[in-house]
């Protein structure tokens, strides 16, 4: 009887032997977690393995956190306040990358020393790749949002100001200075304007004339804004469809920056303006100012005569008609992603 046990024994101990795997050395090696600092390794395991991890600190001192982690986030092992850890066996249900995360939540360093084995599962596992690799992969996502944007833009044609102006001889008996100011404001969207002056009868008849002569136009026929005449077409385009004048009383005139400007005008004193004439009729397209008022200053030379001053004035404006709509906007984000050599 006992000659029979001893014989089945010896058939099954061989057996039992070569299903048993010898552990293989992932790493072994002491290193310093800075003060307040934290260290993390990555390292791969085949489906079947079964981990064994070891960690000690030198100097017997604590270590604040120890987790093991199976990527991308299951937690597999962790520990607090820890000064050592022996023969800590994990299973390895399918290959994957694992974290080792050691914390430190001291001022002073830390000297761990770690050892990271893997039993394989069988003899065809045992020669397997435990380096993890990186790779830049790119994550794109989508998000709506609101624009503001515009439909359209609306011209238009706006008559500013049709007006006669008086201005008095340089001896008139009732004591009225020889110089006056002409007044107007711009609309708001202003883009460009124009103006024409023309002293009496013989200025405001180069006025009308203007006016016959671009009926006659092709401009005039296709034209599609309303208003739009010589004073527009001037405006707009540049295009100058009034003649010169010829005449005996002409006008001196001057385009003033401000009213404190306009005051010094007035007193006879020096003063600022940015366009100026000394004509019987002018018309002119104006690129700027584009807002606010605009201070036309009218001085007579003549001794004897007052005179009338004609003033026209067209502006040319544009108003944006804005709308909103959703967009979709792509962001992409790159990140660092590790990988196993088998896995790529």
């Amino acid at each position: 009887m006992k000659q029979l046990l001893l014989i089945t024994l010896f058939l099954f101990l061989p057996f039992s032997y070569s299903n048993a795997q010898e552990s293989v050395v992932v790493t072994e090696s002491t290193l310093k977690v800075a003060g307040l600092g934290e260290e993390a390794f990555y390292y791969g395991f085949a489906k079947g393995d079964e981990i064994v991890f070891d960690f000690s600190e030198a100097n017997g001192k604590e270590l604040k956190e120890l987790e093991i982690i199976e990527l991308p986030s299951s937690s597999k092992f962790s520990d607090y306040k820890v000064k050592k850890v022996q023969d800590k066996r994990i299973k390895v249900t399918k290959t994957g990358i694992y974290k080792f995360r050691l914390s430190n939540s001291s001022l002073g360093g830390r000297v761990c020393r770690l050892k990271i084995q893997r039993i394989p599962a069988s003899e065809n596992t045992r020669i397997f790749d435990s380096s993890v690799y990186w790779r830049t992969v790119q994550d794109t996502t989508y998000t709506t949002k609101q624009e503001r944007y515009l439909v359209r833009a609306d011209t238009a044609i706006v008559k500013v100001t049709d007006q006669v102006a008086p201005v008095s001889s340089t001896t008139a008996v009732n004591g009225n200075p020889n110089k006056t100011v002409v007044e107007f404001t711009l609309p708001a969207g202003t883009v460009s304007w124009s103006y024409y002056i023309g002293v009496g009868a013989t200025g405001e008849k180069a006025y009308d004339g203007a006016r016959d002569k671009f009926v006659n136009t092709a401009a005039a026929s296709v034209a599609k804004l309303p208003g739009y005449g010589p004073m527009a077409a001037l405006a707009l385009y540049g295009i100058n469809y009034f003649s010169k004048a010829q005449g005996e009383d002409n006008v001196k005139y001057w385009f003033i920056t401000d009213w404190d400007n306009v005051l010094l005008f007035k007193a006879g004193k020096q003063f600022y303006q940015y366009k100026s004439g000394d004509v019987i009729n002018e018309a002119s397209q104006m690129k700027a100012p584009n807002r606010g008022k605009v201070y036309l200053g009218l001085l007579n030379d003549n001794v004897m005569d007052q005179i009338q001053v004609n003033v026209h004035a067209t502006a040319i404006t544009v108003t944006p008609v804005w709308g909103t709509r959703q967009v979709r906007q792509m962001h992409v984000q790159a990140r660092q992603e590790p990988y196993l050599n088998a896995l790529k």
